[in-house]
């Protein structure tokens, strides 16, 4: 059994969703002994954002520049480190709306035509249903569905979006809402989130 960690927050030690990814890893390596579990800060170790010569290449030219060279390699490490992961868990603090830069560099490395989805007769079909995706969510504000600023919401959609599109259409969701709010909000955010983990199956 194969684990894909990924954290993605800039805070480092102070980050709520470093702390609820460790929290479900620790909980699936406990259940699951001799786990193989490998980990990357995108915040510590960031894939470059697409470019016109990373398309280029994939469409076939020949990578000239020792730059970009490095960068393809790098993407298909991380291709290859997800394609043959069983589980991947993954940290996503919400940052103006949205997920992290260094996440979305990330998630263009792994959503690739032909690799984890493919276009039939019957339009986009995902090819990585196979795996299981643990999101650890992080919000400073409150945004669930009946919150005044629900329709701002942009990261756990977007997340289930993609997912979905490559074929994961169940990713787990733990959320840590309001953690801005006040201490106390904070606190009680955490604890809920982490008895959600608490009650994860095993691997």
């Amino acid at each position: 059994m194969k684990l894909l960690h990924i954290d993605a927050s800039i805070l480092g030690a102070n980050s709520a969703s470093r702390q609820l990814s460790a929290a479900v890893v620790e909980r699936l390596r406990k259940a699951t002994p001799g786990m193989e579990i490998t980990y990357r800060d995108l915040a510590a170790e960031p894939l470059s954002h697409l470019s016109g010569e990373h398309l280029a290449a994939a469409q076939g030219a020949a990578p000239e520049s020792p730059t970009l060279q490095r960068d393809l390699a790098a993407s298909q490490g991380a291709l290859e480190v997800f394609l043959a992961a069983d589980i991947v868990v993954i940290g996503a603090p919400m940052y103006n709306f949205t997920i992290p830069s260094q996440l979305k560099a990330w998630i263009d490395r792994i959503v690739v035509a032909g690799r984890t989805f493919r276009y039939g007769a019957a339009g986009p079909e995902g090819l990585a249903g196979n795996k299981r995706v643990i999101v650890a969510i992080s919000r400073g504000g409150l945004y669930g569905p009946d919150a005044p600023a629900a329709a701002l919401e942009h990261l756990e959609t977007y997340l289930r979006g993609v997912f979905g599109f490559i074929g994961v259409t169940h990713p787990e969701l733990i959320v840590a809402e309001g953690l801005q709010v006040g201490p106390e909000q904070r606190e009680k955010s955490l604890q809920s989130a982490l008895q959600a983990i608490g009650t994860l199956r095993a691997a």
